[in-house]
Order: C-alpha cells, then structure tokens, then sequence
C-alpha cells in the first residue's frame, strides 16, 4: 500500500506539506478547535460539535477551487497532521484573498512550520492562482 509521502507533494514548503481536507480529519479539526490556546487567535468562541463540524466540512468542499482553498497542514518527515491553513474569499478578478492558518498540535508550535506553511500558501496563491494580494487579519493582544 502507497502512502501520501510515496509521492511528492505538490504544495510544500521545506518542512511541511499541504493537502486537501478529508472527512476524516475531522475529530482532529474538533479536538483541536475545542482548545482554547488554539482558538486564542482565531475568530471562533464557541465550542465546536462534530455534527457542526461535518457541516462546515460541506460547506468547504462546495467552495473548494472556487472561492476557497482550505488545506491541513503536514509533516514531510512523517505525513502526520499538524494544523490548517487556507486562502478564503478568493476573488480572481481583482486578485486578493484573505488567509487562515491554526497550528493545532500544540506540542508543534515555535518550530517554525507555521511560517513554513506560509510561505507554501502564499507559493500557491501568488504562483498558482495568480493572486496579487494576500491578506491575514490580526487580533490585538
């Protein structure tokens, strides 16, 4: 049997590797969007169910190529998930999209694969898609 890392994947940076969501990643998007150090700098409050999840995960797969990208972000050096990452509200005729990223492996934050990830995403947008304007938003504190 063939794994992801057979073969080389096609967005990457040097240290992590970005494929698309499968329903299968879903207790971990739960798991780790249930973490309030993780949510500390994204735009969620609430706890999140796995029926809530699921329906997001519709919702991300009728707009996946079109308006978003949304990937999990990987290790190259073991194919394991550590975080998600996106471009949202792609608009190709004026060239800009927002960006979204959570590591949520926690023991894998400050190792530098988020700025990693980053650079493979905005690889993709700027190179790929075309896009001339990438933005994040940022919450103070």
């Amino acid at each position: 049997m063939s794994s992801v890392l057979d073969r080389p994947p096609i967005i990457r940076g040097d240290h992590v590797f970005l494929r698309p969501s499968e329903r299968a990643d879903l207790p971990l998007f739960v798991r780790w969007f249930n973490d309030a150090e993780v949510l500390r700098n994204l735009a969620m409050h609430a706890p999140m169910s796995t029926a809530g999840e699921a329906a997001w995960f519709d919702r991300m797969l009728a707009a996946q190529g079109s308006t978003d990208y949304h990937f999990v972000i990987c290790l190259l050096t073991d194919g394991r998930p550590i975080g998600t990452t996106g471009l949202h509200g792609i608009d190709l005729h004026n060239g800009s999209a927002d960006f979204g990223i959570a590591i949520g492996e926690k023991a894998e934050w400050s190792k530098g694969f988020g700025t990693d990830a980053v650079c493979a995403i905005c690889d993709f947008g700027f190179g790929e898609l075309r896009l001339e304007r990438i933005s994040l938003h940022v919450y103070a504190g």
